[in-house]
């Protein structure tokens, strides 16, 4: 049996690389139909998405915005609503090719973690759904046992993402070379610090500046999502 010093890791992001979408954005507009939250902050949710996927937003501004849709309720509150959104907006949009790829890599042997900017709320029931036994996630504050609206520690976003996996790692008793072995698997730009250290840097139906990047350093790009041999 491999020992967990050699176990290659296979580390993914989510959001438009094994999601069909955004779970950020997802949730928002979930929380508006339902009248969890006011319906300006639809327009608002847009300007997020958008600065995001262009690398503009600040860590902060993400992150921040993201955690107050959370603002005032108990984790008990928001578990009924986890389940219905995962079953009413995220089961159908993980594709087999996605489900296939993670799986692929567990049938490898590999240690599986999802990584992923989105806090842990939005995104626990997805790693759970995609059988990941490891979940990076932005952390949020709870104060009294209710959701502050305000994040806990390091948002796991861009070079956040990768210092909080060098985190994970000690915590497991893992060294930080073990990423020269590892796989990650994304579509954006923002996790160019993560992908930067890794052996293999796979990028995933990439934005137009990770794609440039890729292209030019001459990592693996899938334009479709599909299953890749590992």
């Amino acid at each position: 049996m491999t020992s967990p010093q050699t176990t290659p890791l296979a580390l993914f992001d989510l959001d438009h690389t094994l999601l069909d979408g955004d779970g950020d954005d997802l949730w928002c507009r979930f929380l508006v139909r339902h009248g969890l939250v006011e319906p300006t902050l639809r327009e608002r949710n847009e300007q997020i998405g958008a600065d995001y996927r262009s690398g503009r937003v600040s860590v902060e501004a993400f992150s921040e915005f993201y955690a107050s849709l959370l603002a005032g309720r108990s984790p008990a509150d928001w578990c009924p609503w986890q389940t219905r959104f995962l079953l009413e907006e995220i089961q159908h949009r993980l594709p087999v090719a996605a489900r296939a790829l993670v799986a692929s890599h567990r049938a490898a042997g590999h240690l599986l973690v999802l990584t992923t900017a989105s806090n842990r709320v939005i995104a626990e029931r997805t790693a759970a759904e995609l059988g990941f036994e490891h979940c990076l996630a932005t952390e949020l504050e709870l104060v009294d046992g209710v959701f502050s609206g305000q994040v806990c520690g390091v948002p796991n976003m861009r070079e956040g993402k990768l210092e909080r996996m060098l985190t994970w790692l000690a915590q497991q008793g893992l060294p930080p070379d073990t990423l020269e072995s590892a796989y990650f698997y994304s579509d954006s730009i923002n996790d160019l610090p993560l992908l930067s250290n890794v052996g293999q840097p796979i990028a995933v139906n990439p934005d137009a500046q990770l794609h440039q990047h890729a292209m030019s350093s001459g990592w693996r790009v899938l334009d479709v999502l599909g299953r890749v041999e590992v």
